[in-house]
């Protein structure tokens, strides 16, 4: 990627770049005016010659809700989150690329030239572009405010805006507010700040070790293992996580053991019972049945890793297959015998005690009764918020800090406009302003579901982390009384409904009075054994009205009992068990787990999660993690010589420091030098010792004779087996053999002819199956896919029709899954995109006769998978939209496409028998047409509940095939 170089180009300049003391490049470059009173110079207005004050955001969307509640006498842009970072490219002097450390840590960065950059939240513009838009807004301002996020990141954002463009320091300012609501917002301007030196310096000294720690080891990885691969300070620790609790599974070893479990009565109830259908012996489930998920072929168990989600009222009895007791009986379980520890070992020990206890009277010799205070837990932070989401919602952590980002930064509801719903949702504090927690109590006070009754006396105040940042306030809902319910009906949908939801009744749910649940427990006697039962009734709901509770439910209520009250035995049941495997970590356990160990911030999470599922370290079935051969090996030899860098204690220590430079108790390159000395001396040792992951096999190739190479692969995970040839220029080999023992195909030249230049195509496998691309290429754009009979269809052609847009590419002619074609611009930054007529030229869009409301453009009518809309005819630049109600489509009618036979679509899914199960939940899937175009896939049937997905197997299409085929023949 050519980038761009920074204003500071000699190289004893780059020191001003770095924000330690020593430089001094944040608060003091301008000492003058920069020891002033920020909220006096603030008055002023400065040199700038406009008449409008200049807000600098992050994102867009930000931007356009903070427009609405600052009003005509502000301009706000975006930077589209980070502008510069360190350059990837190393130069004399540097020992790690963009950093010289013998030289104090000078931190050399640059700007991209390009805006390619698709992990910078999906800006089209450069961040080049971006600062020169910046730059322009800000010649003309009076003042200009930072209002990047308020972490440390945000901080960072701030500095290298201000820094890079070399703002006036008597004109600029720091803001920082926690929502984005008009009063959060006016206060922070009547108190604007500088940027604190300490926060950038904290923030800058994570960016720099890791990119000490993640290249170098990355660069050995590549050198020792295979291409593509990374290691990071905290990645990696994670991902030995995963790995050493899958070495925990597959060394453990199940073991049998039996229970004894009384089904009984008060005696002359006159409770019918006909007994089991089971009998008295209950044997555990095999591996085979639909919802076991055994470990290991030698760990055949039920799987009892579903203590994270809710209970349907049966998990109780699928569990331990008992049936449920009839109204007024109860189950008792035997906890003693003899005095001592209940041990069944073997069916023979269960059988024992069963004939002892056949003759035993049953008679209640303890009831005990207690109520115990189920308290309310704190309002959400980022690390709370991503394992509830995951546990009650199902959603990924990544797919969580999405839909969270977007109802911070603001979403469209009817008749508010741009709105933000929540507070800032990077934070690790539990603390609520006062402010909050007087309209909170006021709505439970006077919400007719809830009360007076549902309101503690005083405020619930809960304790945060020990590193917690006390400044920021807990994940909670901006206006409490904007419900979900209420937030529903003016537009919000989907993910961000789902998730407003969640946040909002925790929020309400903090401030409410603790559940009450009276607990029972009664120990009965039967001849030389003990059975013990327990009930749980919730007296009081408490908060659990506003949040009911996931995963285990209280037990069922006892009946009445006393003391020395004789009880009628219904029946006596021995199970048959074995102990578990330790679970594996879900997103949500993991980041549980990450958390404890104080390894990287909740913010980072996500990323973390996203990053070692990429690099194929681990996998993701049925929503556990599972650690990939490749995985295993690599974290093996970073243990074996990084010992350090693998060690919780050191990733958690470091994050310790981070917060002693942003307060100030420690100094930038005193932490990072104590950590570059013995790690560059491992680096230099691990470079000499560390043995390949490549070796060189007795197997000769069976296409060239010469010996197989063992070589692993980042794609699947594990290892393959390639021909040594591959490098040889007169006479390579690409024989390639998979783990599984399946030869897998490379790229083979076809004798099918480019449609457009005439040079053979080349057929090649992706992630969606096997297309073609010309030999030609990247002069000649031309790809096929496989249609619905097996024959390459044309998917992309080059045109003589030049960009009416941008006028520098020759458009594409492309065809859609459903058939209908289209031209596009190759530039990514342009993204022209028209409809093409039968000779292949743009087709120009009707007129409408509607502009849009944001940029005076007219509005066109576009046809998506959910069907048409009104879009801006400016997108890119303008992306303003708008769904078509009744009086448009009355309006436009002449112009929308017809509408699409649900009911046809439906009929034409073949009826097959369907035997395979979801890959998420487990639950049947059902064959389902795809929208794109003429295939099928499996679905869910809880969808829309969970959307597992998979493919349709060789076989199964070999079904459909013939349900198609009968099915046209058969006359109607």
């Amino acid at each position: 990627m050519a980038r761009a170089r920074t204003k500071r180009t000699a190289e004893e300049n780059v020191a001003d770049a770095t924000p330690s003391p020593e430089s001094a490049a944040v608060t003091t470059r301008r000492r003058s005016r920069r020891n002033a009173d920020p909220a006096e110079q603030s008055q002023g207005n400065g040199s700038g010659a406009g008449g409008y004050d200049l807000v600098v955001v992050e994102s867009p969307a930000k931007a356009r809700t903070l427009a609405k509640y600052l009003g005509p006498g502000y301009r706000v842009v975006a930077s589209y989150g980070h502008v510069r970072d360190l350059d990837t490219r190393k130069r004399k002097g540097e020992e790690v690329a963009g950093i010289r450390i013998a030289d104090g840590w000078k931190l050399r960065y640059v700007v991209d030239a390009k805006g390619d950059d698709e992990d910078r939240r999906g800006r089209r513009k450069s961040a080049q572009e971006i600062l020169e838009e910046i730059r322009n807004a800000a010649s003309g301002a009076r003042r200009i405010f930072l209002a990047s996020d308020p972490d440390r990141e945000g901080e960072s954002i701030a500095w290298h805006i201000a820094d890079e463009l070399q703002l006036p320091p008597e004109r600029t300012f720091r803001i920082r507010f926690n929502e984005i609501s008009k009063a959060a917002v006016q206060q922070a301007l009547s108190h604007p700040e500088r940027i604190n030196s300490n926060l950038v310096a904290a923030q800058e000294a994570r960016r720099a070790l890791d990119r000490v720690v993640g290249f170098p080891l990355s660069n050995l990885l590549g050198k020792k293992v295979a291409a593509r691969l990374s290691a990071g300070r905290v990645q990696s620790v994670a991902v030995r996580l995963i790995v050493e609790r899958e070495r925990e599974i597959e060394a453990f070893r199940s073991e049998e053991y039996w229970k004894i479990t009384a089904l009984l009565a008060p005696q002359g109830s006159a409770i019918s019972w006909s007994g089991s259908s089971q009998g008295s012996k209950i044997y555990a489930r095999k591996k085979g049945d639909a919802d076991s998920a055994a470990e290991s072929d030698d760990n055949a168990v039920v799987d009892t890793e579903a203590e994270d989600k809710a209970d349907n009222g049966t998990a109780a009895s699928k569990r331990t297959g008992l049936p449920a007791p009839p109204p007024g009986a109860f189950f008792a379980e035997l906890v003693r015998w003899n005095e001592a520890e209940v041990r069944l070992r073997s069916e023979a020990d269960a059988d024992q005690l069963l004939a002892a206890l056949q003759p035993a009277a049953f008679t209640v010799v303890k009831v005990e009764q207690k109520e115990r205070l189920d308290r309310p837990p704190p309002p959400f932070i980022t690390s709370t918020l991503q394992q509830q989401a995951n546990i009650r919602l199902g959603f990924s952590t990544s797919r969580t800090m999405q839909a969270a980002q977007r109802l911070y930064e603001g979403v469209e509801l009817r008749g508010l406009g741009p709105t933000a719903l929540i507070t800032y949702m990077r934070t690790d504090s539990t603390r609520v302003s006062q402010e909050a927690l007087q309209a909170v109590r006021q709505y439970i006070a006077q919400e007719s579901q809830l009360g007076p009754q549902y309101l503690p006396e005083s405020p619930n105040l809960f304790a945060s982390a020990k590193a917690a940042q006390e400044a920021h306030e807990a994940i909670r809902p901006i206006d409490v009384t904007l419900t979900p319910q209420k937030a529903q009906q003016l537009g919000l949908s989907g993910d961000l409904f789902k998730l407003y939801d969640l946040i909002w009744r925790r929020f309400v749910a903090s401030q409410c009075k603790p559940a009450v649940v009276a607990v029972t427990t009664v120990d009965v006697a039967a001849g030389a054994g003990l059975f013990r039962a327990s009930g749980r009734v919730i007296r009081f709901d408490g908060y659990r009205r506003v949040l009911p509770p996931v995963g285990k439910q209280e037990d069922a209520d006892l009946p009445p009992l006393q003391d020395g009250q004789t009880l009628q035995r219904l029946e006596l049941y021995a199970t048959q068990h074995f102990t578990q495997p330790p679970p594996r970590y879900t997103e949500a356990s993991l980041v549980k787990a990450l958390e404890k160990e104080g390894i990287g911030r909740p913010s980072t999470y996500a990323t973390i999660i996203s990053t070692i599922q990429k690099r194929g370290y681990v996998t993701q079935q049925r929503g556990r993690f599972y650690a990939t051969e490749i995985g295993k090996l690599v974290t093996d030899k970073l243990v074996h010589h990084f010992p350090r860098i693998m060690d919780v204690k050191f990733t958690s220590h470091f994050e310790e420091e981070l917060d002693d430079i942003e307060t100030g108790k420690c100094q930038y390159q005193q932490v990072l030098d104590e950590f570059w000395g013995p790690f560059s001396e491992e680096l230099k040792k691990a470079d000499q010792e560390m043995e390949p992951a490549r070796t060189l096999t007795d197997e000769p190739c069976p296409k060239c004779g010469r010996p197989l190479e063992k070589r692993y692969s980042p794609k699947t995970g594990s290892y393959f087996l390639g021909c040594s040839g591959w490098k040889d220029k007169d006479n390579p080999c690409q024989y390639k053999r998979g783990s599984d023992g399946q030869e897998q195909e490379g790229p083979t030249t076809t004798d099918i002819p480019c449609p457009a230049c005439g040079q053979p195509m080349v057929r090649k496998s992706g992630r969606f199956g096997v297309f073609f691309t010309c030999s030609a290429a990247p002069q000649c754009p031309t790809t096929m896919n496989l249609g619905p009979d097996g024959q390459p269809v044309v998917t992309t052609l080059p045109s003589s029709t030049p960009c009416p847009r941008c006028g520098q590419q020759k458009l594409l002619l492309k065809a859609s899954k459903t058939g209908k074609k289209y031209l596009q611009c190759p530039d990514s930054k342009c993204r022209f995109r028209a409809d093409a007529d039968e000779h292949g030229q743009p087709v120009r869009p009707p007129e409408t006769g509607i502009t849009c409301d944001k940029c005076g453009s007219p509005m066109v009518v576009k046809v998506a998978w959910r069907g048409p809309f009104l879009a801006c005819s400016a997108y890119p630049k303008c992306r303003n939209a708008r769904s078509l109600t009744a009086e448009l489509r009355e309006k436009l009618q002449h112009l929308l496409p017809p509408p699409r036979e649900k009911k046809a679509a439906a009929a034409s899914v073949p009826n097959v028998p369907i035997s395979e199960t979801c890959p998420e939940c487990g639950a049947p899937m059902k064959l389902m047409k795809s929208r794109f175009g003429p295939g099928y896939y499996l679905g869910c049937s809880k969808y829309p509940k969970c959307k597992g997905k998979a493919k349709v197997s060789p076989e199964l299409q070999t079904q459909i095939d013939a349900a198609m085929q009968q099915q046209q023949s058969t006359p109607t």
